[in-house]
């Protein structure tokens, strides 16, 4: 059983006085059922619907009034109604329509149900008009596991505290041994409960290729027509090996398709949560604001399933540095599933950079508001005057603060770029991208003072 970070903010809602049912997202298979059952161990009295299922599907038909349904709920999980603290999990809601509405009554007159919905194609609904009731529901993201759950998963929990106490300088070759493990293997915790079964990078052949006919076969779910269907499924195919790229939307991977049916294709993938659409900024101050006009990296939900699917788990595998796998796209993508890994929020998006001065190539791999700054991240290896993008960057930053993401120990130099201008480059080793946070917070306070 995987650890999984969630349960701390699910907890947190739990005490919460002002607590509202609760829509728990996230693409399919990364886990949400299994997070809710051992979350409901927590509670005296669990009920659980999966709409998927017709009789608990049609108990939404049925009944109108929000105390009869509760009637009904518990008489079809054969439960006795008590008064004691009680979880109602509603799967697969994206079902039901009435089910969703039902969401705003569950807090409005039955608030003593603590209630958590969870579903993997839910801006399905929002295609058909039916939206969740605005101001009566909380959001929270379940993510493929993060690298401290791969180890919590792998039963390597001491390599865990010392990264969480930032100490893992002391065991640095076997914890970066354990990170090009969990880039090959990913974090789609079927394949990372796989693994630490039998310690065997490729045994998940069967638990990938799964993921990737389920994600095939749920496209007439959310496509809205034939030729749809046809675009989507060609990009579930063929889109894997442009992961970490920036990509254009016309011609995509050598089709016939044009801009506006191939983008409409990937925004709708994106909001099943399969891919994320990431688009640079152009400034080096808050707020972010994406530039929607130029090219988008493409970012998929797990790195292990590009390995798979593009056939280069061997290569990853035999690295001497990740960052010389791939092209280095794989480096690049592992950082932005991690960065993204320990934020729950909904909201959550990833940037680049880009220059904007015409005639400029350069680009930084990724930016990320901290305390009031715009802060670059590189993912590169090398001496530092060959971060040429992160000079350019920096020279106009208000800040001198700029991080690099490699396979060395940790360490901060003090660099100059070529216009003069000195700042901290902060190396950081890949298994402490989960505690940049905390990196950070100490760094930019020592800055302050």
């Amino acid at each position: 059983m995987i650890e999984r970070r969630l349960l701390s903010s699910l907890t947190e809602w739990k005490n919460s006085k002002s607590r509202k049912p609760l829509i728990l997202r996230g693409a399919r298979q990364v886990g949400k059922s299994t997070l809710i059952d051992e979350f409901a161990k927590g509670y005296d009295v669990y009920l659980k619907l999966n709409l998927d299922e017709a009789d608990d599907c049609q108990l939404f038909d049925w009944y109108i009034s929000v105390e009869e349904l509760i009637d009904a709920i518990y008489v079809r999980c054969q439960q006795k109604k008590e008064n004691k603290p009680t979880l109602l999990f509603i799967d697969e809601i994206q079902n039901s329509p009435k089910a969703v509405a039902m969401l705003r009554y569950f807090y409005e007159k039955a608030n003593h149900l603590h209630v958590i919905a969870a579903g993997s194609l839910l801006e399905n609904l929002i295609d058909k008009k039916i939206s969740f009731p605005v101001g009566r529901v909380q959001y929270l993201v379940l993510r493929p596991c993060s690298f401290l759950e791969f180890l919590n998963g792998i039963e390597e929990n001491y390599d865990k505290e010392l990264i969480e106490n930032l100490q893992a300088d002391k065991a640095h070759a076997r914890i970066m041994k354990h990170f090009k493990n969990y880039c090959v293997v990913g974090g789609m915790p079927e394949a990372v409960m796989r693994y630490a079964e039998n310690r065997d990078i490729l045994a998940s052949d069967d638990i990938y290729d799964a993921l990737l006919t389920s994600y095939s076969d749920d496209v007439e779910k959310y496509a809205s027509n034939d030729t749809m269907t046809k675009v989507i499924r060609f990009i579930i195919k063929n889109g894997w090996t442009f992961g970490g790229s920036i990509i254009a939307f016309e011609h995509f991977a050598n089709s016939s398709y044009r801009s506006r049916e191939m983008g409409e294709a990937f925004r709708t993938i994106e909001k099943a949560m399969l891919l994320e659409l990431v688009y640079p900024v152009t400034s080096s101050l808050l707020p972010l604001q994406p530039a929607f006009t130029r090219r988008p990296k493409l970012i998929w939900l797990d790195t292990g399933l590009i390995n798979y699917a593009a056939g280069i788990r061997e290569e990853v595998f035999s690295a001497n540095n990740i960052q010389d796998a791939w092209r280095g796209k794989i480096a690049e993508h592992i950082v932005a599933q991690e960065l993204l890994a320990y934020n729950h929020k909904i909201t959550a998006r990833r940037n680049f950079w880009v220059n904007p001065q015409k005639g400029s190539d350069a680009e930084v791999d990724f930016v990320i508001a901290k305390n009031g700054l715009c802060i670059p991240i590189e993912v590169k290896s090398g001496i530092n005057a060959h971060l040429k993008s992160l000079h350019i960057y920096m020279d106009t930053a208000p800040h001198n603060v700029a991080v690099r993401i490699w396979s060395n120990p940790f360490s901060v130099d003090e660099v100059i770029t070529q216009k003069g201008k000195q700042f901290h480059l902060i190396n950081i080793p890949f298994y402490y991208i989960g505690m940049l946070e905390k990196i950070l917070d100490s760094i930019l306070s020592a800055n302050s003072d």
